[in-house]
């Protein structure tokens, strides 16, 4: 049977993982890697669906981890090299950090003073394995317009300052990160580098590797990687000391995977026409509402400023316009502004796409709004069933 009839057959709401998509960015990345001398390590707070890290697994092995469940996640299914970085570590859970990871980044030297006893005797057993620690800087360089995912807007309250490092780093420091960055291009770290640069590059003779954080968006079709290589290589040639990472997560995920919804039904006040899906933005695609993120539908006509998978389906203001309600209570529950050739109706289907990476791991349970199955689709062969879920999983939550 044909995928597209089966999927039809599949009940919405539903996410659905595409394969092949999934690994032309595995290839992407794994690409840059090599040609770069890059080590790149997958960030989980963009992606947690653990059932397709097999597929991830034949390229990547490594991960950066900020809670203990996402370090128990990578030490069960993905690979035990895992990077630990968290505002605050706490006495009752830095020792499980110090346990299962190979890097643990400290986001102030009051932090890192406060265990740098236990990683100097973890490390001076020798049956253990040995544990690098380094330090979050700030290279007050914001090259990101939404200040809920700037970590250098004034006030951050992320990475140490340069003025308390003129003098150096403290002993057993191996390691220098920043993180500047989100879905962004090489030249806006190009930018944050020479900030990062100034502030700090007296430091990075002294340290054996520089993690460069996340937000590079290398998967992006218009993503410049020749020019992220001559960048990586400068730094090699600078600083042949480095070990250079970074720890992308929507670059592993981008464009993988879809959100198929129903309309349910359409209401209309003061003018405006509301198709009322099964499926919720505060619930199941929050940074729709967080960044703002208008999603494309590829049901719909071309937006006026942007492209879709339906480009050049009538003029740029033809259609029926409709504003998309999701079913929970909460008032700011729609986002505005698409365009149909043909008036919505009870029933039919509509494939929001993009709805993979940061999207499955912020789902809430507000309202008790079921949640979304999770399929991927193999490269050949059906739909394969990740997960569903049901009444328990919100009990249980709530127990």
């Amino acid at each position: 049977m044909n995928s597209d009839i089966k999927n039809k057959e599949i009940p919405t709401p539903y996410y659905i993982v595409y394969e092949d998509k999934l690994r032309a960015n595995l290839e992407k990345l794994s690409k840059v890697s090599k040609e770069a001398d890059l080590k790149i390590i997958m960030a989980f707070k963009a992606n947690a669906l653990w059932k397709t890290f097999p597929i991830i697994k034949e390229y990547f092995s490594s991960s950066t981890a900020s809670s203990l469940n996402e370090m128990k996640l990578s030490l069960e299914f993905l690979g035990n090299d895992v990077h630990a970085y968290c505002p605050v570590y706490t006495d009752s859970t830095f020792p499980e950090f110090l346990k299962g990871c190979t890097h643990i980044t400290f986001n102030s030297l009051s932090q890192y003073e406060k265990y740098r006893s236990q990683i100097e005797a973890h490390n001076a057993v020798k049956r253990n394995r040995h544990v690098s620690a380094g330090l979050r800087v700030n290279p007050h360089c914001s090259v990101i317009e939404t200040d809920i995912y700037n970590p250098c807007k004034p006030g951050s309250r992320f990475g140490e300052n340069s003025k308390n490092l003129t003098n150096g780093l403290p002993a057993g420091i191996e390691g220098l990160h920043f993180h500047a960055l989100c879905e962004s291009s090489s030249y806006d770290l190009e930018e944050v580098l020479k900030s990062f640069e100034e502030e700090y590059g007296h430091l990075l003779p002294d340290v054996k590797w520089l993690n460069m954080g996340g937000g590079h968006l290398i998967t992006r079709k218009d993503y410049d990687t020749e020019h992220l290589v001559r960048l990586i290589n400068g730094l090699h040639e600078r600083y042949p000391n480095l070990e250079i990472i970074i720890e992308p997560g929507s670059a592993f995920t981008w464009q993988t995977g879809d959100l198929v919804t129903e309309v349910l039904d359409v209401v209309e006040d003061a003018g405006i026409k509301t198709a009322i899906i099964d499926a919720s933005f505060a619930c199941h695609m929050p940074d729709c509402l967080e960044m703002p993120y208008k999603p494309i539908i590829a049901e719909a006509l071309p937006d006026e400023g942007g492209a879709s998978r339906n480009e050049g389906r009538g003029m740029a203001n033809a259609g029926y316009h409709y504003r998309l309600g999701g079913n929970s209570c909460l008032s700011g529950d729609f986002i505005d502004g698409w365009r149909f050739g043909h008036p919505l109706t009870v029933g039919q289907r509509l494939t929001l796409l993009d709805m993979n990476h940061y999207t499955t791991v912020k789902t809430t349970m507000f309202n008790g709004i079921q949640h979304p199955s999770i399929w991927l689709q193999p490269i050949s062969g059906e739909p394969v069933l990740l997960r569903e879920y049901d009444y328990d999983d919100y009990r249980r939550r709530m127990d």
